[in-house]
């Protein structure tokens, strides 16, 4: 896969994690009979309780050097576990959050790709068509959405696992939709991922963006979103985490709302994702 530095202006090809396993499992009749297994919680739960061991540990080492993970930007300390490991948190000032009011940040470490949503509240998010209401899990009334825009923040296992609140403000509604944990990449293109995967949708009132629906997104082997029960929140102050895995979050803004900076867009169209950082300025308001 393709990945647009903006700081550099540069591209970089990235290889899926555990690439072989994946093409296997998504690839051919006997891998998706193990893959109906392989998708299910209880295998993640297993798989999450594995790598709460103390022997887990060992893989850290490894992990880090294959994943190119720069450890300066994380607390100087040592870890009981790989799950330890993975929800590891930035020392201080490794992140430097944009406080301008009128500026749109990333939650997270990710690689970034907008869409449009379309009339009707519907977008189309790497080749799949979607409505708000699949999305959300039909609880909500998505309708003003319609005109909106969509952002695909994916989170690789190389990035920091923590996200964090994009604005000041309050949690309106969170509930939980369960489902199943396909991989959150090209591989899983035949399922319609952000419908059937198991999810974490929370409807936020930001200061300076209005109603914003966010949707935290499991994905293969992550077998749990830990969040914090926050009434009232700041912007950057940290939401929660993924335990082991790479996965997803979404947000999606009312029309004219936001203007996403032109480079991400411009990437956007051509399918590529951007890399960008938690507190990162990503747009404007309109």
């Amino acid at each position: 896969m393709k990945i647009y530095d903006r700081k550099t202006g540069e591209y970089t090809e990235i290889t899926q994690y555990g690439q072989g396993a994946l093409k296997f499992l998504y690839g051919n009749f006997l891998g998706r009979v193990l893959l109906k297994l392989a998708v299910s919680p209880l295998v993640s739960r297993i798989y999450g309780k594995l790598n709460d061991s103390k022997k887990s540990a060992e893989k850290i080492p490894g992990f880090i050097e294959k994943n190119g993970i720069c450890m300066e930007d994380f607390e100087d300390r040592k870890y009981s576990s790989f799950n330890d490991f993975f929800t590891r948190k930035l020392r201080k000032g490794a992140r430097i959050i944009n406080k301008e009011k009128d500026t749109l940040i990333s939650p997270a470490d990710a690689k970034l790709l907008v869409y449009p949503v379309k009339d009707k509240a519907r977008v189309k998010v790497k080749g799949r068509g979607y409505s708000i209401s699949e999305l959300t899990g039909g609880k909500i009334d998505t309708s003003s959405y319609a005109g909106g825009v969509c952002l695909v923040y994916r989170l690789c296992v190389d990035d920091y696992h923590r996200y964090c609140f994009i604005d000041d403000g309050y949690m309106k509604k969170s509930y939980v939709i369960k489902g199943r944990l396909h991989t959150v990449s090209p591989l899983s293109k035949d399922y319609k991922i952000y419908k059937e995967n198991y999810r974490v949708v929370s409807i936020l009132e930001t200061k300076g963006f209005g109603e914003v629906i966010h949707i935290e997104v499991g994905a293969l082997l992550v077998g749990k979103i830990k969040n914090k029960k926050l009434r009232c929140f700041l912007r950057g102050e940290e939401k929660g985490y993924f335990e082991p895995g790479g996965s997803t979050i979404i947000e999606i803004f009312k029309k004219d709302v936001v203007k996403i900076d032109e480079d991400i867009l411009a990437q956007s169209k051509k399918h590529i994702e951007t890399k960008v950082f938690y507190g990162e300025g990503v747009g404007r308001k309109c």
